[in-house]
């Protein structure tokens, strides 16, 4: 393939070149599954410049080259780099309609382990909390496992700190019973209430690894808008580890572009862009 150091590369801080993007799309593959389509050169440029300019390299192809001589924490900063985090409060409502309506289906009582494997910054985390406290009460026997790739939006959903315009959306009865209002210095922040964080445990998880941690089923497993990034095959792959990691009859909840109705013998079609595990 010929160089993009032609007039794409003109007025770039750094040479950049089809064989760097080519060496970012194996890479990217390898570690976190992801398949990089040939439309993504500007994206990959801008976001990896900055990991160049952190670590004092000087070109892509010495940096790529030094990364794959280390096994440190770059590998990180490089998978954080190449990953989109587009989330918000009850992003798809009827998810959440759906699961209050499946929590109340059971007796009082009945312990609960839900997973959301791509937590981001903690919005869809925390929603889930939330119908579950308004579905089940406060003091219910309510888990949530909610993992991420990234572990800077991890750090993020830990915190639970967001700007007021992030929530607008939500009602002013969702905003009492949930939130703490920050004043002063902390003026048009919101925090989530302690009770939201002290049923999440947050960790991360790269769904294309085998080092899953988990030890017991889970009853719900979201894995919204994730796939979309995946081949064929690597879909087909954490598909088979999802069905492994929930009960039977439990429920998978995907985001609104993600179709597996090929994957019939795991999972049968329950809803709109939710599926039932076989």
């Amino acid at each position: 393939m010929q160089s993009t150091n032609g007039p794409l590369a003109q007025g770039r801080e750094f040479e950049w070149t089809n064989a760097d993007f080519e060496r970012v799309q194996s890479l990217i593959y390898q570690k976190a599954g992801i398949s990089l389509h040939d439309g993504k050169h500007a994206m990959v440029y801008s976001r990896l410049s900055r990991r160049l300019r952190e670590t004092g390299h000087d070109s892509f192809r010495g940096y790529l080259s030094w990364l794959e001589g280390h096994d440190g924490p770059e590998w990180q900063e490089f998978v954080n780099a190449l990953t989109t985090n587009l989330t918000s409060f009850f992003r798809e409502q009827h998810h959440f309609e759906l699961l209050a309506s499946h929590l109340r289906s059971k007796p009082t009582g009945t312990p609960w382990r839900v997973w959301c494997s791509a937590a981001s910054t903690g919005e869809e985390p925390y929603s889930i909390v939330m119908t579950a406290h308004e579905a089940l009460g406060a003091n219910a026997s309510f888990s949530l496992w909610a993992s991420d790739i990234d572990s800077k939006v991890l750090a993020t959903a830990r915190q639970g700190v967001y700007r007021l315009e992030n929530v607008k959306g939500l009602s002013q009865e969702r905003m009492k019973r949930f939130f703490m209002r920050g004043k002063g210095a902390n003026d048009g922040l919101i925090r989530v209430k302690p009770e939201l964080p002290r049923a999440v445990e947050f960790l991360i998880v790269n769904l294309i690894k085998d080092d899953w941690p988990f030890r017991e089923p889970f009853d719900v497993v979201f894995c919204r808008n994730v796939m979309i990034y995946f081949d064929a095959q690597t879909q087909r792959r954490v598909l088979e580890r999802i069905h492994k990691v929930l009960k039977p009859g439990g429920l998978l909840c995907v985001g609104h572009a993600e179709n597996f109705t090929e994957s019939k013998d795991l999972f049968t079609l329950k809803g709109k862009t939710v599926y039932e595990r076989r």
